[in-house]
């Protein structure tokens, strides 16, 4: 019992957890904590005391004849063992707040997070544009689906899309008739500020009570579509673009899995902490390092910021202008 004196009741009884289920992700859930935590934790105990204690690679979840010496030292244990107080999921942190802005629908990547990690909550939070730099410093939102331009000092972000914009006019408009309005066919109009994204909605009903035409992108024409309105492509005018944005400090585990669910990885990637933990894992302490020669530098070193495949919604630039 002396090599195992050293093990905490709490970890003795998440391992005792998953070698009772032979299963990460079950034990993860009856424990009420991330998969993630309880696979780190497992390998910090191997570390610790210099041994296996499932067999590497195994599927199905196989305990190492280490691991059945634990099984059977930790139930004799736990048997005397209080029960363990219940902790909230907020408290230890196993959460994900992601924010958007208007126009931004995040209806797929919610989907597929619930789908991957189930006993992790993921709460969208909508975030108004004007605040959209706020929340992120502020700690309302772990990361934030935003619409540049931001303060990058202390951010991190990856490109998924551009906008392009359109203009805004009443259904029996001369401009409706046309695929692509220029800004140069504009300057006689009455034109409505569509700056203030968050105001949208008033912008349009400006636009249909008084005539005239606001440019605002594509996805908050849509959003905000109505029966009397109808928006056109706009030539000679920048896109915007959406990015997955969050601070610097607060690159956790939990934002490097969902910036992969973003980018279209697999459950499985090597990109991802959880497939990195499920195709490699850890030397225990008594295998030492490698030597400083044996090392190869990693090629391609830098991050990739080329923009990514437009989201399922975003608009595809139209052909020459000709009228319907």
């Amino acid at each position: 019992m002396s090599r195992f004196e050293s093990i905490d009741i709490p970890r003795l009884r998440w391992f005792a957890a998953v070698a009772e289920e032979l299963h990460f992700a079950r034990a993860a859930q009856g424990l009420g904590i991330a998969r993630q935590r309880l696979s780190r934790t497992i390998i910090e105990l191997e570390e610790e005391l210099g041994a296996k204690l499932f067999v590497p690679g195994a599927q199905p979840t196989q305990l190492t004849a280490d691991g059945e010496e634990l099984l059977i030292a930790a139930r004799d244990i736990l048997a005397n063992a209080p029960e363990p107080e219940p902790v909230a999921a907020d408290e230890a942190g196993e959460r994900l707040r992601v924010g958007f802005v208007p126009g931004v629908t995040v209806t797929k990547w919610d989907r597929i997070w619930r789908e991957r990690f189930p006993e992790i909550p993921v709460e969208m939070i909508p975030v108004p544009m004007r605040e959209q730099d706020a929340a992120l410093r502020d700690g309302r939102v772990d990361m934030c689906f935003v619409r540049l331009p931001i303060d990058r000092d202390g951010i991190s972000a990856i490109p998924l899309y551009r906008e392009l914009p359109v203009v805004v006019v009443p259904k029996d408009h001369p401009l409706s008739v046309f695929e692509q309005v220029s800004m140069a066919e504009l300057t006689e109009e009455r034109m409505q500020d569509g700056t203030d994204l968050d105001e949208a909605a008033m912008t349009m009903e400006l636009v249909a009570a008084v005539s005239g035409a606001a440019i605002v992108p594509h996805s908050i024409a849509r959003l905000h579509s109505r029966k009397d309105l109808v928006y056109r492509t706009m030539t000679g005018v920048p896109e915007t673009e959406i990015v997955l944005a969050w601070p610097d400090a607060q690159t956790t585990e939990l934002v490097e899995e969902f910036v992969g669910v973003v980018r279209g990885r697999s459950a499985r990637s090597s990109r991802s902490p959880s497939g990195q933990e499920a195709a490699k894992p850890r030397r225990t302490a008594s295998q030492g390092k490698k030597p400083a020669g044996g090392a190869k530098k990693p090629a391609g070193g830098a991050k990739q910021t080329g923009a990514k495949a437009k989201q399922g919604g975003a608009v595809k630039k139209p052909g020459k202008r000709r009228g319907k």
